[in-house]
């Protein structure tokens, strides 16, 4: 793996529902090497990174082209490729207050040409406390798990099409 000042890594997430995590070189070993100094995006910190399997970089801008990605074989036997494909999906939440009451609304904007969403509720009881924040808080999540739940039905279903037999993914 070579690199240049000013390429970017990204390290691909170790966990499904991890992060990916990308920075900027600034200062690369010899002949381009590791390790590397980067700034990493997400904090802005500079640590030494010795990259491993899950990390590529990405030549933006550089004069040199990247080596062609090789492909890597899975203990399954399966055939992967050594790039890793980063997307960024949204999530916008609403809150709406009003007494007692808190709504939430969740929407997942992905590459789909329609927007997931999902709604959730929080009422407080008269003889609590007026804290609004723990409204936010119940409602938000309602709505977050409807939105995963319905993100997991929408997979369950794109699986079925291509399976051709009923699935569930669990949660």
């Amino acid at each position: 793996m070579e690199a240049v000042v000013g390429d970017r890594i990204v390290v691909a997430a170790a966990m499904l529902d991890g992060p990916v995590r990308d920075g900027e070189i600034i200062e690369v070993g010899k002949q381009g090497g590791p390790p590397y100094l980067v700034r990493w995006s997400d904090d802005g910190r500079e640590t030494l990174f010795f990259p491993g399997p899950d990390a590529h970089i990405s030549h933006h801008g550089s004069l040199h082209a990247e080596p062609a990605a090789a492909a890597q074989t899975t203990p399954a036997g399966a055939v992967t490729a050594a790039t890793p494909h980063v997307k960024n999906w949204r999530v916008d939440l609403y809150l709406f207050e009003q007494d007692a009451a808190t709504m939430a609304h969740a929407v997942l904007h992905t590459d789909a040409p329609t927007a997931l969403d999902s709604r959730g509720e929080a009422h407080r009881n008269p003889g609590d406390a007026d804290v609004p924040e723990i409204g936010d808080e119940v409602a938000a999540a309602r709505a977050l798990r409807r939105l995963a739940d319905r993100l997991l039905g929408v997979a369950s279903s794109d699986i079925e099409a291509i399976e051709g037999r009923g699935v569930n993914v669990r949660p």
